[in-house]
């Protein structure tokens, strides 16, 4: 056992040097499981019955949901108040008050909840009006990932827009991992949005997307550069209402504007904005 002792001292020393440890008394970051066992709880809020093994009644349903609602209080309250508390130890700021603001942040996002259910909607209505394959709007919620990968990032978006750290993006690379859609929490999409397949969509920090906007697989919505001086300035790009991009399209760029209307064709490669009702195509050489 000697031998052992030996390897758990060189482990305990790396902690010390590289880092990458979370203990309870000292910086506490957010724990990956418990933030994902918030956004499950919110996803069975927000489409009760749809995404879990459990049988629900009208009778029993106000005592699920307000069961649900304290539990994602309590437990999402103590996340952010983890991710604040981090960013005010890190920046030398005072966390007094941290409970408070945090549970404000928690209460806030359950006021949301409506519009979250209202948002989710007009997305499946989206993806049963623009997909062939779909036969109701149950099973665009029941099945599509891009439905799921857009309800999650709405949640995200709502803490990252309100400041909370961390915590978005490990919703944001949770469902990633489920679906293979990589929405960066920080991006703004309008409603009625439809991802389709959706497999290696990629939609960066500072894209804005408008409404009844169609995407399909493989699409990257990202940057001219990656340079970490550009980390404040808008990098990506601007599609505005009604514009198709099919599959393996790459557009980049802050200052790049899809006009209203457009097509983008599969396998194109943009890097300055096109008017609105543009038609862009890859033509074989």
């Amino acid at each position: 056992m000697s031998n052992l002792d030996e390897r758990i001292e060189r482990i305990l020393e790396s902690y010390t040097e590289h880092g990458g440890i979370n203990l309870a008394d000292a910086q506490n970051f957010p724990n990956r499981e418990s933030v994902v066992a918030v956004l499950t709880d919110l996803e069975n809020v927000i489409f009760p019955g749809f995404r879990e093994d459990y049988s629900l009644d009208r009778e029993s349903l106000r005592f699920v949901i307000g069961e649900r609602l304290h539990r994602i209080v309590k437990n999402l309250t103590n996340e952010v108040l983890k991710a604040i508390k981090y960013i005010c130890t890190i920046s030398g700021r005072d966390g007094a008050g941290c409970y408070k603001y945090s549970e404000q942040i928690v209460l806030a996002l359950i006021d949301e909840i409506p519009e979250f259910r209202r948002l989710s909607c007009t997305d499946a209505k989206a993806a049963l009006d623009g997909d062939p394959a779909a036969r109701s709007s149950e099973e665009v919620i029941l099945s599509y990932p891009g439905l799921e990968a857009l309800l999650v990032h709405r949640i995200a978006h709502f803490l990252y827009s309100r400041g909370v750290p961390i915590i978005p993006r490990i919703m944001s690379e949770y469902v990633h991992g489920r679906t293979g859609i990589d929405i960066h929490p920080g991006s703004s999409i309008g409603e009625e949005c439809f991802i389709d397949h959706g497999t290696g969509v990629v939609i960066g920090e500072t894209c804005v997307i408008g409404r009844h906007v169609k995407i399909y697989q493989g699409v990257t919505l990202g940057a001219l550069s990656v340079k970490k001086a550009m980390a404040d300035k808008k990098r990506h790009p601007t599609i505005e209402d009604n514009v198709t991009i099919y599959a393996g399209a790459t557009i980049l760029g802050g200052e790049t504007v899809i006009g209203e209307g457009s097509v983008i064709g599969g396998n194109t490669w943009i890097t300055e904005s096109c008017p609105p009702k543009s038609k862009i195509y890859n033509r074989p050489s």
